[in-house]
């Protein structure tokens, strides 16, 4: 990972100091994770922290402090030539404070001796309640140490307030550094999709699409999968969060993949659903051509001021349109909304906030509602957001065969722009695009 410009993330710490008042915020970094015995997980940082930081090591935590004099404090790990050996290259608090743009940096075993100094006196303690238990402890720990100092006339904050709240809405709205970061994952992201086509042939292993995807991520250089992808071949397609990835793709039937790319922390969200053999059966390509049709109306419902549901709501329309139209259903398109019928076959929603996070953070409903009593939040320029619609049709005794274990999703991401959406994703989509991808002369 390249280290990032401390630019933005400096300006991102000013935003929150000027909302915590006469208030200080303790943001954490993730633990190292052990895999097994001595061995663990690659690291990744907590995102919470990286959006205020872009501070890459373990074993860190910011300080960020409001009121009239605002500071910024890393607590870091010190510099030990001896683990660098082992471990590679470690900033320490010097380096850290300069390189990153904080006000002051600290080794790490100094934090539970500063950090009553840092909340005594101030109003309000900002911190992720109950988002980790041992971090909840430590605060109440610090908390206690200035109560214990009140005859010297120290006074412990009297109010505690969750900090994802306000980091939550600051990271509704992409800044111009992550907007260009998430269009370089996505740019990844769509080049593996189209490398996984290309590859695709009967009989392969869905695990050998994944190595596909995986190499074109590596090779592009994103750190790896944002989340663990998913390559349903057949009526695997059905299950919506299927990762085994272990069955031979069928001849005839169709493969999904849901998969993007982390960059710098930042991930891309992409679903493309496409005939293993190269060539859309006539009953796959009506399907797929509702499932398309139904994200371009969800496209074209996203704008500022939309409720986020709306652009659901488009897509929910066309799907059930499409249901009737193929034998699945019977009755008005009404109906089948009122009755929710069509949860048969379409169960999740359209898209979900996109970011640091897969799913990103972010409120959906609103404190108030409008005046139509829609508390569903609105959308805004600069929102990311996935647009996802789909359609599962699981084999049973009701459904034409020649549509029997289909299932496809058809997901790309989209800015909020000041006039309606950006999609800045751009997979091979239509059946013309695919097939001519997929071609093997």
């Amino acid at each position: 990972m390249n280290k990032p410009h401390h630019a933005p993330f400096s300006a991102r710490r000013a935003r929150l100091a000027a909302q915590l008042g006469d208030g200080v915020a303790v943001v954490p970094t993730a633990p190292e994770r052990v895999r097994n015995r001595d061995t663990h997980h690659p690291y990744r940082f907590d995102s919470y922290f990286w959006y205020l930081t872009g501070f890459p090591e373990p074993e860190a935590v910011v300080v960020i402090c409001g009121g009239e004099r605002p500071q910024t404090i890393l607590f870091c790990r010190e510099k030990n030539e001896e683990r660098e050996i082992w471990d590679g290259y470690r900033y320490g608090p010097a380096a850290a404070c300069e390189t990153f743009g904080f006000d002051a940096a600290y080794p790490i075993g100094e934090l539970d001796a500063r950090l009553p100094e840092l909340i005594a006196d101030r109003a309000t303690l900002w911190h992720s309640l109950g988002h980790d238990a041992d971090w909840d402890a430590r605060i109440a720990a610090a908390l206690n140490a200035v109560r214990a100092q009140a005859r010297a006339g120290k006074r412990a904050p009297r109010e505690i307030r969750d900090l994802r709240a306000a980091l939550d809405e600051m990271r509704l709205i992409k800044d111009d550094s992550e907007l260009d970061t998430m269009r370089r994952a996505a740019a990844i992201s769509a080049a593996g999709h189209a490398r996984a086509m290309r590859h695709c042939r009967p009989d392969i292993a869905e695990y050998e699409l994944e190595a596909e995807l995986t190499h074109e991520f590596r090779r592009r250089g994103a750190g790896g999968h944002a989340y663990t992808p998913i390559v349903a071949g057949g009526a695997n397609a059905c299950v919506l969060h299927y990762v085994d990835n272990d069955r031979l793709l069928p001849d005839g039937g169709l493969v999904l993949i849901d998969a993007g790319c982390e960059l710098d922390g930042y991930a891309a969200d992409i679903t493309r659903s496409f005939p293993v053999n190269g060539r859309f059966s006539p009953a796959q390509r009506d399907a797929y051509e509702i499932v398309l049709a139904a994200q371009a109306a969800a496209i074209a419902a996203i704008r500022p001021g939309a409720s986020f549901m709306a652009y659901h709501d488009a897509a929910v329309r066309v799907l059930a349109q499409g249901m009737i139209d193929l034998g699945l259903l019977a009755g008005s398109v009404d109906g089948v909304i009122e009755s929710e019928a069509y949860k048969r076959f379409y169960m999740h929603r359209t898209g979900h906030w996109l970011g640091l996070d897969v799913h990103d953070a972010g409120e959906y409903k609103a404190h108030r509602p409008d005046a139509s009593g829609d508390d569903w939040i609105r959308l805004a320029p600069g929102m990311t957001l996935t647009v996802e619609p789909g359609l599962y049709i699981r084999p049973a005794a009701d459904i034409p065969e020649a549509l029997h274990g289909i299932g496809i999703r058809i997901e790309d991401d989209a800015i909020v722009t000041g006039g309606g959406c950006e999609v800045y994703t751009d997979a091979p989509k239509t059946v013309a695009e695919i097939e001519e991808v997929m071609r093997r002369d």
